[in-house]
């Protein structure tokens, strides 16, 4: 098998050994660690180096803000979280291009003339694959993610984001994982499954 760069203990800690969390300690998670994941997680790469995700941190003080719009069954594990960030995409994440993409400033213009809905479209392809980096950013920092999608998006903007740009689409509970954090591993499929070649 061909070898990787990433070292074998690097490899287990990002991706073999690395689980969805469902319950965690309660060791507090910091603002500083969130932003040490974001300093390491926002070199990943984005059409037109867009990067629409934004990250709201929902503490325990504001916390009831937030269960109130979760699915039932993600409702207890969200409480308990020591720590929430409900990722968003900006649909105005093109006010930003000339600084991050300043090659070719004039893209601000087309985006605003296409509308929030073309806007909105690319952000959330884009910012899903941020959340991704965001998650694996999580675990090289030795934590545990639990993201979810079972919550209601319209209440949480609504809640938290009324009279922004932002708009909700994954929850991540995020701490050191508490014992029995863990479903089963579940079946993955195997490399001829999914890669053709032509």
């Amino acid at each position: 098998m061909t070898e990787l760069l990433l070292p074998p203990d690097a490899q287990d800690l990002l991706f073999r050994e690395a689980r969805t969390a469902n319950a965690f300690t309660q060791e507090p998670v910091t603002r500083e660690q969130v932003a040490a994941i974001y300093d390491l997680v926002k070199y990943g790469p984005t059409a037109m180096n867009g990067q629409p995700m934004r990250i709201l941190l929902v503490g325990r003080d504001s916390r009831e803000r937030l269960l109130k719009h979760m699915a039932d069954g993600n409702r207890d594990k969200t409480a308990e979280a020591p720590m929430v960030a409900v990722l968003a995409v900006d649909t105005d994440f093109h006010e930003q291009l000339p600084r991050t993409f300043p090659h070719a400033p004039h893209l601000r213009d087309g985006l605003a003339a296409a509308g929030v809905e073309k806007r909105e479209a690319t952000a959330r392809f884009n910012a899903g694959l941020q959340a991704g980096y965001f998650l694996i950013g999580v675990r090289a920092a030795g934590l545990a993610a639990g993201p979810m999608t079972g919550f209601d998006a319209a209440g949480v903007d609504e809640e938290f984001f009324s009279g922004s740009s932002w708009r909700s689409f994954l929850v991540v509970n995020l701490g050191r994982p508490a014992e029995n954090a863990w479903f089963d591993r579940l079946p993955r499929l195997e490399v001829d499954e999914v890669v053709a070649e032509v």
